[in-house]
């Protein structure tokens, strides 16, 4: 536990990607197994301990510490895990204990219920220094935010063992922690997991973003880009599991789509839902603020099922029946996913439509109509591409569509987290619904943390500190003095929130240090943008 506790201290200290993949690398190859596995899974969010909630950590500190002194620390440092791991009481006992390995820490953790978890916490904080009981709570509670994301984590094994990426991901999510197969291969050098006959997931191929050089349309085919979840949908063995872009499997969030694929194969494609509006099976995709009502459940029910049914919009056929199509060019595997379509139910699945034009100018006046079809953009796709993971340069480019822009006034913001952790860098902010002049009331529509430099964010931290009218736990009111230019996709109406609406995608496009909070945006020019 102390090495993993030291990896961690070390990770929160570094900004560098390379230093990162290097510490990470020289953990994998030092730490004993299973370890270095738990440790990988803990990187990557792939542990759960559902009888430790970040409320566990803040009663027991509540008990143990001044609560005034315990909010005022935590509202300082911006992080409950490193607040409790410093004010974290020491022991009477100066006894020295012995150390626990990492394994044994899961295995403690994974045995806590509800009722155990207030007793048997205390006694493994006491057992370890502050860097210790800091990397403690962040495994127990998740979500590490030591800016390790899972496809850096992949790709430090690799470098550690000097495998393929592409291989390691190959692997990765048809296994569970502690990765002890994994591990066998690549560090040891034993044979690839044996994973003939399970359903599991391959690498998406990805796009650059198509900048300023156009192509040319005699080497590329133009797709609309849905604005769905990208998913890959696969069938071996007897089963189907349906996949996201992340590898995560959603299978339970999309039951309707389990025993409709009558072969094996992996399709990639986009998830969308039919909504009442487009006339069910037989009418298109809804907006994707329909699709986000299907998103992130556990359990559906059956009016979920039928006023918001899924399918899938084909892109690419990765392999069918045995056969491995990824080597093979784009438009052989287009023909192959053309050719594939009468064998699959019309409920559940559909071609994406190639996108006609006789130069790139005609192809750029379609895509500005791609606002009114609910859709992202364009994909341009090199005819003779094969299907390759990750994103290389000149094969698939994505051409979105031109973000839409709002003038909208900061009401609250609320500190960041790892680097962040010492800035008010989030941001809500709001609409007038109606005349500012005449005492309208502002009306929160967004919330966004993206699109503003590093000194930028010093200058919005000290707005927000010089401008706090009222504090509500870790959020800050702040006058309404500061308009931001907000970009974003789309806007859709939501019960969920007082204005009525909720935007997609929304990012600071420019800070308006200018222009007057009364010379805002209102409501009605949002809902004007709202597509049914």
């Amino acid at each position: 536990m102390e090495e993993f506790a030291a990896l961690l201290d070390a990770l929160v200290y570094t900004t560098s990607r390379n230093r990162k993949l290097a510490l990470i690398a020289a953990y994998l190859r030092a730490a004993p197994d299973p370890d270095r596995g738990w440790a990988l899974a803990a990187l990557t969010d792939g542990l759960d301990f559902p009888a430790v909630k970040s409320s566990t950590i803040r009663n027991l500190m509540m008990e143990r510490v001044d609560p005034v002194l315990w909010a005022l620390s935590r509202d300082f440092v911006g992080d409950t895990a490193e607040t409790a791991s410093l004010l974290w009481p020491e022991p009477e006992s100066a006894e020295p204990q012995p150390g626990l390995s990492l394994a044994e820490v899961v295995e403690r953790l994974s045995a806590l219920t509800r009722a155990t978890a207030p007793r048997e916490l205390p006694v493994l904080f006491d057992r370890m220094d502050a860097k210790g009981r800091y990397a403690l709570i962040k495994l127990a509670t998740g979500g590490m935010r030591v800016g390790v994301s899972a496809r850096l984590a992949k790709t430090a094994f690799a470098q550690a063992f000097d495998v393929a990426v592409e291989e390691v991901e190959e692997y990765w999510h048809a296994l569970a922690p502690p990765y002890a197969e994994l591990f066998a291969w690549g560090a040891d050098g034993g044979p690839a997991p044996d994973l003939a006959g399970a359903p599991r997931f391959r690498p998406f191929m990805l796009a650059h973003p198509l900048e300023e050089t156009e192509v040319d349309l005699a080497d590329y085919a133009a797709e609309w880009k849905w604005d769905g979840i990208r998913v890959q949908l696969v069938r071996a063995g007897g089963e189907t599991r349906v996949y996201s872009r992340s590898g995560d499997d959603i299978s339970a969030t999309f039951p309707e789509l389990l025993d409709v694929l009558p072969f094996d194969a992996v399709l990639d494609g986009e998830l969308l839902v039919r909504g009442s509006a487009q006339g069910g099976e037989a009418g298109g995709a809804a907006s994707f603020n329909a699709l986000q009502q299907r998103l992130g459940r556990k359990t559906v029910s059956k009016a979920m099922l039928r006023d918001y049914p899924a399918f899938v919009r084909l892109y690419d056929v990765l392999l069918l029946e045995g056969h491995d199509w990824r080597e093979a060019p784009w438009k052989s595997r287009r023909a192959t996913l053309e050719a594939l379509m009468p064998r699959l139910p019309a409920s559940h699945f559909d071609l994406s439509a190639l996108v006609e034009a006789p130069d790139f100018a005609a192809l750029a006046a379609i895509r500005d109509t791609a606002r009114d079809e609910a859709i992202e953009g364009l994909m341009l796709k090199h005819r003779d591409s094969p299907y390759v993971a990750g994103r290389k340069v000149a094969l698939w480019y994505k051409w979105k569509r031109d973000p839409l822009l709002v003038d909208c006034v900061v009401m609250y913001a609320q500190r960041g987290s790892g680097k962040r952790s010492s800035f008010y860098s989030d941001y809500r902010f709001g609409c007038w619904d109606g005349d500012p002049d005449a005492g309208a009331e502002l009306l929160p529509v967004g919330k966004a943390y993206s699109g503003f430099t590093d000194a930028e964010l010093k200058k919005l931290d000290q707005f927000v500190r010089q401008n706090t009218l009222n504090k509500f736990g870790p959020v800050r009111e702040v006058a309404r003095a500061l308009v931001f230019e907000v970009a974003f996709d789309s806007v859709h109406t939501s019960k969920r929130h007082k204005s009525g609406l909720a935007m997609r995608f929304p990012r600071i496009h420019r800070i308006r240090w200018d222009k007057p909070a009364h010379e805002a945006d209102r409501l009605e020019n949002l809902r004007a943008l709202i597509k049914d």
